[in-house]
């Protein structure tokens, strides 16, 4: 009988990345139809200039769900792999495929146990390999243990840190083990405070998604008032814009943290309001834009958040102007916000303000939209009859929104 044939002695070029050139492990595809190697594709969409897909130079829009797992791919190429005869030409590339053993990863957390920079960064190498390697990773006894004691530890060196806030950030963590790192580590905000403070731009984004893990999980610990600094590092991530997924991210955590009263003042103490407005003003990502009013919504419960936000030359304006042109979301967002302001913090000046920049005539539109749903509509009605002898008499309101003036 015929001996099966062996697979033949080049990787197929569909299995090939076309960035690094090599068999890919862990595949991914972009919204081109392109596939790529997770890592090498991460690696190119990293650099702020690289908006576009590497092969077909198509625009790749800010904030999209660019990478896709391509799980056909990956299962061919692993069956690919799995006929290879050993010591064939092709035999080395193959190698690579190979899942780590238990043994080599345990052997290789005992060496980052010291901090050990090579150690971590084989973590990380191994937490952005493949699905296999991060859930092989995750189920070490005592990795979260190990990284957190890296992270907090006063002998490991920056480099060491940003490895180990490298790894954690790229897996999931169980909420139980987030509860013990936050019990067992009194000083884990100001250690990821000076993650946050790295002049290395990657690293601040995975220090600043490892915050929006703890800020979701709402470890009691946690929700005990951050420290300033911290805070304000964190605010830092929005004005800096470094990416989209790190904007996302510090939103998160903000809106995470800002249903405690404490927490909000120092919020806004940080910042935050005058960031959110300058994001506001150029963003045009959805999401994002949902995010920020979001955030500035629960600010404005409080009056140092109303103040800020009035304060700023552009703060109701940008908020008013977001009414009817993101998404429902964002225009119900806004209207709370609005709300507010016009309940709380209604100067004179402001109400001339709210007027003269078309916030007025923006709520009177949404009176009439089927872009608003009936909660945004009742609180746009609320606004508008709460001053409704001051803006009936401005001379910026038009006769068109006049007319659209509940009575």
């Amino acid at each position: 009988m015929a001996a099966m044939a062996s697979a033949p002695a080049e990787v197929p070029p569909y299995f090939v990345c076309p960035i690094s050139l090599q068999l890919m492990r862990d595949p991914v595809t972009l919204p081109s139809g392109i596939s790529y190697d997770r890592a090498a594709i991460a690696r190119w969409l990293a650099a702020p200039a690289h908006r576009t897909c590497p092969v077909t130079r198509q625009p790749l829009e800010p904030g999209m769900e660019l990478i896709t797992p391509n799980h056909t791919l990956r299962r061919l190429i692993h069956s690919w792999a799995a006929s290879v005869s050993p010591g064939s030409a092709v035999d080395e590339e193959v190698a690579a495929l190979r899942t780590v053993s238990r043994d080599e990863i345990a052997s290789i957390l005992s060496e980052a146990t010291a901090a050990q920079v090579g150690a971590l960064r084989k973590l990380r190498e191994l937490a952005v390999e493949c699905e296999d390697s991060r859930a092989m990773l995750a189920s070490q006894d005592g990795l979260f243990d190990v990284l957190s004691r890296v992270l907090t530890g006063d002998s490991a060196c920056s480099t060491a840190r940003e490895e180990a806030v490298g790894v954690l950030a790229s897996l999931w963590i169980p909420e139980q083990e987030l509860v013990g790192v936050v019990a067992r580590h009194s000083n884990l905000a100001e250690s990821l405070t000076a993650v946050l403070r790295s002049s290395n731009q990657q690293s601040r984004t995975q220090a600043v998604q490892l915050v929006r893990t703890l800020a979701d999980a709402a470890v009691p610990s946690w929700e005990i008032v951050p420290d300033a600094e911290f805070l304000a590092e964190v605010v830092r991530v929005v004005s800096d814009r470094i990416s989209t997924r790190a904007t996302k991210a510090s939103l998160h955590a903000l809106a995470s943290l800002c249903p405690y009263g404490r927490n909000r003042v120092k919020i806004v103490g940080a910042g935050s309001v005058p960031a959110l407005v300058e994001l506001l003003l150029v963003e045009r990502e959805r999401r994002v834009c949902e995010l920020a009013l979001a955030v500035l919504d629960r600010l404005c419960t409080c009056a140092e958040g109303r103040a800020e936000l009035v304060a700023h030359a552009a703060g109701v304006a940008v908020v008013g102007k977001k009414v009817l042109r993101v998404s429902e979301a964002a225009s119900e967002r806004a209207v709370r916000v609005l709300r507010s302001v016009a309940r709380h913090a209604a100067t004179p000046a402001v109400l001339q303000e709210m007027a003269q920049c078309g916030v007025v005539g923006k709520l009177c539109l949404a009176l009439r939209s089927e872009q608003c749903g009936v909660k945004t509509k009742e609180k746009a009605h609320e606004v508008l009859k709460l001053h409704s002898r001051v803006w009936r008499a401005s001379p910026c309101l038009s006769p068109n929104f006049l007319a659209l003036y509940p009575s």
